[in-house]
């Protein structure tokens, strides 16, 4: 079980797409600007030692409050949002059932001694959801696709859509090639006449095993008659959110990462303060900051990357939802606003 967890090498015809892809350069995806996996002078070592200090506040000492919403029953016309803690979301948009990245297992890793979820942050399971339209994956980082969640959601599933390469792991837990759809940055794909979803550039990596980049990492904007939604992935700051807000906003919400970094690798994940700027630049009404509440992945207390991205929201005028797990995000409604985790 744990081999099928790693998921597949993209291979065959997937494979020779994939190396015509003007994003795949070297044997390997590439990002729009040069990007090392460390900041300058920072060593596999430094990062070593600094998990080997305390850390105060880096887990919750209680149990986290949630919202038990009916997902099957999402009563209101307007764009929903649910967080499900992390990156894992549920939107209701354009009357489509639509499901990022989840990770509904419990671990954010392949083994069970690293990445546990926090106590009350795992609170909804694959029962708890309807039929779904849309599964979105963003990219195949444990975190972000998990092995054991999506084999038990393959029933509920209608259409996948994620990034070139990372079918390779869906089919080879069973999901059929029909029901997959994998694009490249700048690619569309129209589920019907009320829903575009359009892949854009992320600044980021990929990888299960050792051999990274062999996959794509993606944002996507999911784009209905009355409503633009802009959804993040995993990624670092950079210049494709001042282009795609240019192209493709403004955004009624952007769904963005906020926490698991650090100045040792902060080419592949923003800093809170970021956060607000990609927001900005997106031209979104909106942002619901994600990526962080239900794991630790990083040295930084857990409540750090809320606090900081509230603080620089409301500092700019920029409204921010701060959601507990389960409760929804409607746009068009007061949003949630609480400092829950104080």
């Amino acid at each position: 079980m744990q081999q099928k967890q790693f998921g597949k090498a993209p291979s065959g015809a997937r494979l020779e797409r994939i190396q015509k892809s003007p994003n795949y350069r070297d044997g390997a995806f590439q990002n729009q600007s040069p990007t090392p996996d460390l900041a300058e002078g920072v060593t596999y070592w430094d990062i070593l030692k600094s998990y080997m200090k305390k850390v105060e506040g880096k887990e919750p000492l209680d149990s986290l409050p949630s919202v038990s919403t009916n997902l099957k029953n999402i009563e209101s016309e307007q764009p929903t949002v649910v967080w499900l803690g992390h990156s894992s979301y549920f939107i209701r948009l354009a009357g489509k059932n639509i499901l990022v990245d989840p990770v509904l297992s419990g671990y954010a890793s392949p083994v069970q001694f690293f990445g546990k979820n926090y106590p009350g942050s795992n609170v909804y399971s694959v029962e708890d959801f309807p039929d779904i339209d849309l599964l979105l994956l963003t990219h195949d980082h444990y975190d972000h696709l998990d092995h054991s969640t999506l084999v038990k959601l393959l029933s509920k599933v209608k259409q996948v859509v994620t990034g070139l390469g990372v079918g390779a792991h869906l089919e080879h837990w069973g999901y059929p090639a029909e029901k997959l759809t994998e694009l490249d940055w700048n690619e569309e794909k129209q589920l019907d006449d009320s829903l575009w979803i359009i892949s854009a550039p992320a600044r980021h990596f990929s990888g299960r095993k050792f051999k990274r980049n062999q996959t794509l990492w993606s944002s996507f904007i999911l784009e209905a008659p009355q409503h633009k939604i802009y959804v993040g992935g995993d990624s670092g700051y950079d210049k494709h959110f001042k282009e795609i807000g240019e192209k493709h906003g403004p955004f009624d919400l952007a769904i963005l990462e906020n926490g698991q970094y650090n100045a040792y690798w902060k080419y592949i994940h923003m800093m809170p303060e970021e956060t607000v700027q990609a927001a900005q630049e997106l031209r979104a009404k909106v942002l619901l900051p994600v990526h962080w509440g239900k794991f630790t992945l990083a040295l930084h207390p857990w409540t750090e990357p809320i606090e900081r991205v509230t603080k620089r929201a409301h500092e700019v005028g920029l409204p921010i939802a701060t959601p507990q797990i389960g409760e929804p995000v409607v746009l068009g409604q007061p949003l949630p606003d609480k400092a829950w985790w104080r």
